[in-house]
């Protein structure tokens, strides 16, 4: 994809001031953000919907600039004030919009590329900051202060970084242990790609603290501090990797000796992606990106027993209602949210998974035209929000706000 030229912030004033003031058609990009759309007799707004209202839409236009596209997203909640932000990545940059009242949403500003534009962008928080990377050659890892959001006035403005690692160029996902302080960076080109860890407990001060090669290339990865089932490892900090055609499970408690446990592979690889523990940490739900494009079917996700991380066990498959690709997903009590490409995000209720069984109990097409095998649509979810605010960034259409109809 070509880098697109970064927007001025004369064109982003008018753009927030129009997308606030006005309304019209969803098929040109462009829609209000001041209405909640319910949903009613399957639609919101034009989109399919089932027990999902549309609070908002910003379109990927107003957040990264013309011929922009959406990636990554991520959320923070201000400990001070309870108000509730979306952090969204664009092919130039990272935008910072205030949802608190989700079918208002405020552009409050931007943060440019630390080097050039790239498709790929991911955005975690560790402590009131985010911290940044991007595939873009030398972007390492920017920090920015959330903090400062509280005091924007005449947004949206353009922000510069709090702070900046450069113990890697470009890297393709973060992730970060909040209980430990350790970011993990993964697919970077450094450690053969593998899990480069940082010291973030000083968030503006990054400190570079070892890394994992012995897996090659990890795409995505969740590291917990382990309070599972399995006694070996309670308190241990765990990472669990998706590292393209196998699932690896590594003991990262010790950043100078890190420790493989075990690995698991699955029937009909693709490109294992991401997975993400359910609550009590016994099954780990992974999707695969590829699969339905290399042998069709309709999206599935690979549920493994971790109840032994010595010892994981393929436990079932969960298959979706339609074709799309899934993305990124994440659990949150019963259910799993799935970003699920051209089929929007989808919920799936997982509260029978030890018989397994998972049914789809709601979703909200962000991606109108077809739920067809292609990657466009929503790239990721955020849904932690305690207010129920669900956040999806959106490749084509930007960031939607979304809720529970009458939970």
């Amino acid at each position: 994809m070509a880098p697109k030229t970064f927007y001025s912030p004369v064109f982003a004033i008018i753009f927030a001031v129009f997308i606030v003031a006005s309304c019209s058609d969803d098929d040109d990009n462009t829609t209000t953000t001041g209405t909640q759309f319910p949903c009613v007799n399957g639609f919101a707004d034009g989109h399919p919907c089932n027990g999902f209202d549309l609070m908002s839409h910003i379109p990927i236009d107003i957040l990264g600039g013309p011929g922009a596209e959406g990636n990554d997203s991520w959320g923070w909640t201000d400990p001070t004030t309870n108000n509730e932000y979306a952090l969204v990545g664009t092919t130039s940059g990272s935008a910072f919009v205030d949802i608190t009242d989700p079918s208002n949403p405020i552009l409050l500003g931007t943060l440019p590329t630390a080097t050039s534009n790239n498709p790929w962008r991911d955005i975690k928080v560790y402590d009131n900051h985010a911290f940044i990377v991007s595939e873009a050659p030398d972007h390492g890892m920017q920090v920015f202060d959330l903090t400062r959001l509280r005091n924007v006035t005449n947004p949206p403005v353009t922000f510069d970084a709090d702070g900046h690692y450069d113990g890697f160029g470009r890297a393709h996902n973060i992730v970060i242990n909040e209980t430990s302080g350790f970011a993990y960076a993964v697919g970077t080109d450094t450690f053969d790609g593998g899990p480069h860890f940082v010291n973030i407990q000083n968030p503006t001060a990054p400190v570079a603290a070892g890394g994992y090669a012995d897996d090659a290339y990890s795409h995505d990865a969740q590291v917990v501090t382990y309070s599972g089932p399995d006694p070996d490892y309670t308190g241990r900090e765990i990472l669990i990797g998706s590292n393209e055609n196998v699932v690896v499970i590594v003991d990262v408690t010790d950043k100078s000796n890190p420790t493989q446990i075990s690995t698991i592979g699955y029937s009909n690889i693709g490109y294992t992606h991401q997975g993400w523990f359910t609550e009590n940490m016994e099954y780990f739900l992974l999707g695969d990106e590829v699969d339905e494009i290399s042998f069709g079917g309709n999206t599935r996700t690979i549920v493994f027993d971790f109840s032994d991380l010595d010892s994981p066990q393929f436990h079932m498959d969960y298959f979706g209602p339609t074709a799309a690709i899934d993305h990124n997903g994440y659990v949150v009590g019963n259910t799993f949210y799935i970003a699920n490409y051209t089929a929007g995000l989808r919920a799936i209720d997982i509260s029978n998974i030890d018989s397994g069984v998972m049914t789809e109990s709601g979703f909200f097409d962000t991606f109108i035209p077809t739920n067809s095998v292609t990657f466009n649509g929503a790239w990721n979810i955020y849904p932690f929000f305690e207010s129920g605010n669900i956040v999806v960034s959106d490749i084509d259409g930007g960031l939607y706000v979304v809720r529970q109809s009458n939970p």
